[in-house]
This record gives C-alpha cells, sequence and structure tokens, in this order.
C-alpha cells in the first residue's frame, strides 16, 4: 500500500475544544471543563461526585455516528478515581447525563472544587490518526504498516500521523493508549476528557480519560491512560 491509500483509511474527522480565550456567556450551547451549567429541574448534583465537563453536540461541527440522537453531555466524577486508575474500566466513577432535547433544562452553578472553569472553543479537524500502540489501528492495517517500516519505505510518525490531539476532543482517536485493554467494537471510542494546565487539571502524568459508548445498550466505558 501507498502512504495515501494508508492515510485514507485510517483519517477521522474529530471536533477539540480549546480552553478559555473567550469571554463566557453561560448560554445553552457553551461546552465547559471543571463545570455542569445545565440539568433537568428534578436532577440533583449526584452526590459524592464533581463537576467535571458540559458538553453541547447540538451544532458542532463533527459528532460520531453513536453520540448523533445526544445534544448535550454532562459529566461529572468522584475524586477516589484517582486511586483506581490502572483498572480497565473506570465508569462506576463518572456519572454521564445524556440529553437528547435541550428543552425543559434549567441553569446551575455546578463547580469543580479544585479545576478552574473555563468555556470550551470547539474547533473541527479533519486529520486525527491513531497513536500507535494500542489507538485503534485495525491488525490488518497494522500488519502493513509494520511491513512497510520494515522495508524502510516509511516511519509512521513521520509519514503517516501529522498530530496527535492529546486534548479534549468529541470523535477522532484516543490521543494514547497502551494496548493490552479492549471494549470491543460496540463500544467504539467517542470523546476525551485531557489534563488542562490552564484548568489546573491534571491526570497523573498529563493523561486523558477516555470515554466509549454503545447506543445499543446505552452504557458507557471510560478507560484512563498517560504517558
Amino acid at each position: 500500500m501507498k502512504i495515501d491509500d494508508i492515510k485514507a483509511q485510517l483519517v477521522r474527522q474529530a471536533t477539540i475544544f480549546e480552553t478559555g480565550g473567550i469571554r463566557p456567556t453561560h448560554n445553552l450551547l457553551e461546552s465547559w471543563i471543571g463545570y455542569v451549567g445545565w440539568s433537568l429541574r428534578q436532577e440533583q448534583w449526584p452526590e459524592g461526585f464533581q463537576p467535571l465537563a458540559t458538553l453541547f453536540l447540538k451544532e458542532l461541527p463533527f459528532v460520531p455516528a453513536s453520540l448523533q440522537h445526544f445534544k448535550l453531555l454532562t459529566i461529572f466524577i468522584k475524586e477516589e478515581i484517582f486511586d483506581h486508575l490502572i483498572e480497565d474500566d473506570l465508569s462506576r466513577f463518572f456519572e454521564i447525563r445524556a440529553y437528547t432535547s435541550l428543552e425543559g433544562l434549567i441553569q446551575q452553578n455546578w463547580k469543580h472544587e479544585h479545576i478552574r472553569a473555563f468555556p470550551l472553543i470547539p474547533k473541527h479537524i479533519d486529520n486525527d490518526y491513531p497513536a500507535w500502540d494500542g489507538g485503534g489501528i485495525p491488525s490488518d492495517m497494522e500488519d502493513e504498516i509494520l511491513s512497510l517500516e520494515h522495508e524502510g519505505n516509511i516511519e509512521y510518525f513521520d509519514d503517516i500521523v501529522e498530530e496527535i490531539y492529546a486534548i479534549h476532543k468529541i470523535g477522532g482517536y484516543p490521543a494514547f493508549c497502551q494496548s493490552g485493554y479492549d471494549f470491543g467494537e460496540e463500544f467504539p471510542f467517542v470523546c476525551q476528557i485531557a489534563s488542562d494546565e490552564k484548568a489546573y487539571f491534571n491526570i497523573v502524568d498529563n493523561g486523558n480519560f477516555y470515554f466509549f459508548y454503545n447506543p445499543e445498550l446505552n452504557e458507557w466505558r471510560v478507560h484512563c491512560d498517560f504517558y
């Protein structure tokens, strides 16, 4: 295979989020890190959790197929997760609320006690590629790339990968995942929450939380990895 053929088969779109840099409005469609600003009237701050993120999917430039029926995700996290990061599935430490409509939402002012809350600015990318080890490359494609590298025809990170987006992201690939975990094809990767220097949020050593979603079962899986 030629380099262009490999890139065409691997490349994915995503929406990345830049932290801060704008005056917050607290209006609908404004995503946040460290803050949850919307809920249904009957919903309360989940006991034992902290607000982690507000991610409006409505009107984003790209949303993966398995999330396209949702308009908003709000994510809460348990602080004791940091004693369990080596577990494969961390979903029990998250409360993820997914909304198919924005009707009936009321404003809240739920802020994480330790994260500095910032609005997130969405940006479309069309050049997201998998990190090599455990990043989502199909096994047959991996064999092809290894063969070409052995022959000296390509270097994966020089010739294929354009950039690794280790920031808050919906769609695309996990920015970094070691091999050894696998939730199966029925749980595709859908988004990541990253360490964020501006928000004073560090996952061990600039790590990320990776979220996988099965729309048939309406179930989430969450994995953490760091460099």
